[in-house]
């Protein structure tokens, strides 16, 4: 048990950090929402109705959203860009090839295997961050249209489809808000990990390396 804490260790708290949150913004999301349907004169909802609602499901999927459209444009753009200096950038003067003291016997089974799957597992990691942004935008997209349509029932107008929601500003403020903080944090990442340092973080360079020095 001790050996697979400290193996996984990272996960486990990011992991756990992540439910603790998400919990939080359960709670509180509920008393806020319920705030807003006392002052309308609506029935408030319990926690577990809240959970399942438009307005829970709009808020979570319209932050992962984003994250994993971060986290897809960063691993695709280090394919092919570079920052001078920044531990997150291969070295633009000598790009590095794929090497391994793995042996084969060793090899993941989409590498044994070879052909398609092999081709789709090179490009794994951007695909599954590529496909999790896709269902996040289309969660946020069905929980916003309800939201949305609820307001617009409040206020005497008449109601749209998800596609209708995804075409209106509302929907594309409430993305763009998130997607423009994403790609801010990757820069200030990148931007300011050239010259400034966390010791024993595998995010930062060496304390003594050089502001050139590029990559781990």
């Amino acid at each position: 048990m001790k050996t697979f804490l400290r193996d996984n260790g990272l996960s486990l708290a990011l992991f756990g950090l992540f439910l603790l949150s998400y919990l939080g913004q359960a709670f509180s999301g509920m008393h806020k929402y319920n705030d807003d349907q006392n002052e309308h004169g609506n029935p408030t909802l319990s926690f577990k109705e809240y959970v399942t609602s438009d307005d829970f499901l709009e808020g979570s999927a319209e932050n992962w959203e984003s994250e994993f459209l971060q986290l897809f444009t960063f691993v695709l753009l280090t394919r092919f860009l570079y920052q001078k200096g920044s531990p997150e950038s291969r070295d633009p003067e000598s790009p590095e090839e794929e090497i391994t003291d793995t042996p084969p016997e060793k090899y993941p089974w989409p590498v044994r295997k070879g052909g398609l799957i092999l081709k789709l597992y090179e490009h794994s990691l951007s695909l599954t961050f590529l496909v999790l942004f896709f269902i996040s935008i289309l969660l946020h997209a069905v929980g916003g249209a309800g939201v949305y349509n609820q307001d617009q029932l409040n206020h005497g107008k008449g109601e749209v489809s998800v596609l209708g929601y995804m075409l209106t500003s509302t929907f594309w403020y409430e993305s763009l808000q998130n997607w423009q903080s994403e790609f801010l944090s990757l820069w200030a990442m990148v931007f300011f990990s050239v010259w400034l340092r966390e010791k024993e973080s595998p995010e930062s360079k060496a304390v003594r390396a050089s502001h050139d020095e590029t990559g781990h």
